[in-house]
């Protein structure tokens, strides 16, 4: 995902790359406090959901309660001329998408995840269920891949009628872009152990759009775009710092791919299951040489991996050129 709202009135080509010595934190507009909590100034605006049918919009949108204790909830996005032709009972897949931000960032009312699951939900024509999780450091991991979990409980069970009227529970992703898309391949690998104890929810695969792993041995990708303008390397190794449990570092199994997790006998369950993964990356994001090793590591295993590759680029294109994101909805429509 892409973290300077600069970027949002200037083009990328007129960047310069910051230097090795650029504090992260005053890159994100964020101040770490001595208590493990974060003052956040980046800008990220928020948009309100709408169920209101009268109203020229495409998608309705409501929010429904995880758990209130953790203040975790859904935004639940409807196509709205499901409700008005649903006379034959068709039922919609469902995904559940999980925003970035590097585990410590933007929110699932943010602006710009809102509007890209309005335009995911219209046109795979979905019913789209995007998790607000708890935000490190105040709630280090696994408190994210926890929430998602319950957020997949909670679908399993919840008797709201924009669920239990429009969605085919045999047909449901789990979606993410950047630190959302490891989260969505965490619960994958959760998931994947207990199959029946989601039931009637049936998983069909994963969707993870520039997936955010990490490790301490630097890959090829992240020496060569260190300085990255939008993503430079060392806000990539402050946001794991401030994710991960105090006292691991970027090798510990919630980052690091080939780390714990039994990842070689449960990518066979993958295979075995029949998911299908997408997993979709640019050449000139840093992230790409691990999202590959992913790539490699599932296929060696047997796994059904479509990958959509696109040669420059850089993390969160998506949100600045629409025929980018146009072009990634249409291979998630593949999947359907």
């Amino acid at each position: 995902m892409p973290y300077l709202t600069r970027l949002q009135t200037m083009s990328i080509q007129t960047l310069q790359p910051p230097s090795t010595t650029t504090d992260p934190y005053q890159f994100l507009k964020i101040q770490h406090n001595h208590n493990d909590t974060l003052t956040r100034n980046l800008e990220d605006p928020h948009t309100l959901p709408s169920s209101d049918t009268t109203l020229p919009i495409s998608v309705l949108t409501k929010d429904i309660t995880i758990n209130n204790s953790n203040q975790t909830w859904l935004r639940l996005f409807l196509p709205k001329n499901t409700t008005f032709s649903n006379k034959n009972n068709k039922f919609l897949p469902l995904i559940v998408f999980f925003h970035g931000g590097g585990f410590i960032l933007l929110s699932a009312a943010s602006t710009r995840f809102h509007n890209f699951c309005v335009e995911m939900a219209e046109t795979v024509e979905a019913v789209v269920a995007s998790v607000e999780y708890r935000l490190a450091p105040e709630h280090r991991l696994p408190a994210a891949y926890d929430d998602a979990m319950e957020a997949l409980s909670l679908i399993r069970t919840s008797e709201d009628e924009w669920l239990t009227k429009y969605v085919d529970y045999s047909k449901c992703f789990l979606m993410g872009n950047s630190a959302g898309a490891s989260i969505a391949y965490h619960a994958g690998l959760r998931v994947v152990e207990n199959v029946k104890d989601l039931e009637p929810l049936k998983i069909q695969g994963l969707i993870l759009h520039q997936p955010f792993f990490g490790g301490i041995q630097r890959t090829e990708s992240e020496v060569r775009l260190e300085n990255d303008p939008v993503f430079p390397l060392c806000v990539s190794d402050m946001m794991w710092e401030l994710a991960l449990p105090i006292g691991v570092d970027r090798d510990h199994e919630y980052s690091n791919l080939i780390v714990g997790n039994d990842i070689d006998e449960k990518f066979e369950k993958i295979k075995d299951q029949g998911w299908k993964v997408l997993v979709s990356m640019n050449g000139g994001d840093l992230l790409v040489d691990r999202n590959k090793e992913l790539v490699k590591l599932m296929k060696e295993k047997g796994v059904d991996v479509v990958v959509d590759y696109q040669e420059g680029g850089f993390h969160g294109i998506e949100f600045f050129e629409a025929s980018i994101t146009k072009n990634f909805i249409l291979r998630v429509l593949e999947l359907n």
